[in-house]
């Protein structure tokens, strides 16, 4: 009965280590947290690859994005790996642009970006005066 049981939990064991393994054709992650200068998370930003063509929207709730691989537009998949070197554009209306440059690990990438609010002064923009001729008074 002993050994029955042995040779049940050993095929058991031997079958399910092979489910626990990760594929190693599946990319890194990376995750990238954008928030303002008060730490809000920031719902309308992007990030994008420099040669991608698709941006991608951030989560609106927390600000995150995460992925482990982009997909090129000749077809071709980038695959995040540890060492290499990923670029990435960081953006949402009324923030200023960053360039990202980050190092991918084996595990915990987690990137958290901080944009700049842009300061515009609306108090010295003059709206032009354009006059057509239908414009000119009556006599």
């Amino acid at each position: 009965m002993s050994l029955l049981f042995t040779l049940i939990v050993q095929s058991l064991l031997s079958t399910a280590s092979p489910a626990l393994a990760k594929p190693s054709d599946e990319g890194v992650p990376v995750r990238v947290v954008v928030r303002d200068d008060a730490k809000t998370p920031i719902a309308t930003a992007v990030v994008r690859h420099p040669q991608e063509a698709d941006r991608h929207r951030v989560n609106a709730v927390d600000g995150s994005w995460e992925a482990s691989v982009l997909y090129m537009p000749d077809g071709t998949e980038l695959r995040f790996t540890a060492g290499m070197t990923l670029n990435l554009e960081i953006s949402a209306p009324g923030y200023t642009t960053q360039v990202l440059t980050y190092q991918v690990r084996k595990r915990r990438n987690l990137v958290d970006v901080t944009l700049p609010k842009i300061d515009t002064d609306d108090s010295q923009i003059e709206e032009p005066t354009i006059s057509f001729g239908r414009d000119e008074p009556r006599e």
